[in-house]
């Protein structure tokens, strides 16, 4: 039987070039078998943390909105992929927004041991990702038993749907069926 995979895709753009990315992703996973669950943030309302940390006492967020049900996911999956477009050579603000409201987390057991990259950005120097890992690496580093298996970048991407054709999509379906 196969892995459960979450695929958090984080842009809020239509016709979203992370997105195609993480698609590919999910394509190659369930030709090997996994479960997947594809998970975007377009339709999701997420707020903001407030930094009260009641989540620490209580074990859930005070907040009554889509992180709760996204956090289970996460929670419950095997691995987790997390995509998106990078700005300002960073990740997405919806990506760090969701990253911070799943601090109910931090002492539950979780099932997650790998973690996977996407992103796509307009410049495409091999360093645009860079802050963007070092940013997801942190909250990884807060799940011991975790680690980032695998990152795919692809630069020169702007307008929507410019990603089609690029290679880098047959490289994320080839690493979602590795998982």
């Amino acid at each position: 039987m196969g892995k459960k995979v979450v695929v958090i895709s984080t842009s809020i753009r239509a016709n979203s070039n992370s997105e195609a990315l993480a698609e590919s992703f999910v394509n190659g996973a369930l030709s090997t078998g996994n479960d997947v669950d594809f998970i975007s943030l377009k339709d999701k309302k997420i707020e903001f943390c407030k930094g009260c940390l009641a989540c620490q006492n209580i074990g859930k967020c005070v907040i009554n909105d889509d992180a709760a049900e996204i956090m289970d996911k996460v929670l419950n999956a095997e691995v987790v992929v997390w995509a998106t477009p990078i700005y300002y050579y960073e990740m997405s603000g919806q990506m760090k927004t969701l990253i911070d409201r799943l601090n109910p987390m931090y002492p539950k057991d979780y099932k997650f041991r790998d973690i996977y990259f996407l992103s796509v950005a307009a410049e495409d120097e091999e360093y645009v990702p860079e802050r963007a890992i070092s940013g997801l690496q942190g909250w990884i580093d807060c799940f011991e038993k975790a680690e980032l298996k695998g990152s795919i970048f692809c630069g020169g991407v702007n307008m929507g749907g410019e990603i089609k054709g690029n290679n880098k999509l047959k490289e994320a379906y080839e690493m979602g069926a590795r998982v």
